[in-house]
């Protein structure tokens, strides 16, 4: 499948047939038409970073990226692989707000379920350091978008005796997550309960990211959902 390599969302295997998890050439920029967000910035860890992991016939970029080339907005991403949520607040929050967005994109709290030691107390940490997140870029007249993250557990490079207790608290981060967005009504995408969260062939080599057929699905999914705000 041939496509301009900057079509946000669209995606399909080498065959040519379409992703069904995908948007269409042309699709994302009809769904976010007329938007009124001028700046856009992204807080988080390797989710909201990269890396991408290449697949045939799906756009290269990282899927904020994707984001912000169907908004046509000024784009800062700030997003640092490695960090738990305490140390993206603390190291990215003050730049977030200096640049004055309108929208804004907060994914964390990954590399704390990492650890065998994220329980519901830890979660509520997590919680703690992504309300106050949410908090201040809604103060400062962001619109803020939160998300569930794909559970990586059903990733073929997760060894089998990990995968059931990293899946468990996978789960719990994004039922935590969801729990802080309605609190704060904030744009929620929730990546965790779709389809291809299960699927082995979204996520990369590594073990703890997805490919470029994931980035693709998080674009359309962030899309969607900002066109079902746009549009109720």
């Amino acid at each position: 499948m041939t496509h301009n390599a900057l079509d946000p969302g669209v995606g399909g295997p080498a065959d040519g047939v379409p992703d069904p998890h995908c948007l269409r050439p042309g699709e994302a920029a009809t769904l976010v038409a007329g938007h009124p967000w001028h700046r856009f910035v992204v807080l988080g860890d390797s989710v909201a970073s990269g890396p991408t992991e290449p697949v045939d016939g799906y756009n290269p970029m990282h899927w904020t990226a994707q984001v912000a080339e169907a908004l046509g907005v000024e784009f800062l991403n700030l997003g640092v692989s490695g960090l738990r949520a305490r140390e993206v607040r603390a190291s990215q929050l003050e730049p977030a707000l200096r640049f004055r967005p309108d929208l804004a994109l907060v994914v964390c709290g990954g590399n704390d379920a990492f650890s065998s030691r994220y329980d519901d107390a830890a979660a509520e940490a997590v919680d703690a350091e992504l309300r106050a997140m949410i908090l201040e870029l809604q103060r400062a007249g962001a619109e803020v978008i939160t998300i569930g993250m794909f559970d990586v557990s059903h990733s073929p490079a997760v060894p089998e005796n990990y995968r059931t207790a990293l899946g468990e608290r996978m789960r719990l981060l994004s039922a935590h997550t969801a729990a802080v967005a309605h609190d704060l009504g904030t744009l929620h995408v929730n990546l965790t309960n779709h389809p291809a969260s299960k699927d082995p062939t979204i996520y990369s080599t590594d073990g703890k990211h997805g490919n470029a057929r994931s980035d693709a699905i998080a674009t359309t999914q962030t899309l969607t959902r900002l066109a079902t705000h746009l549009h109720p």
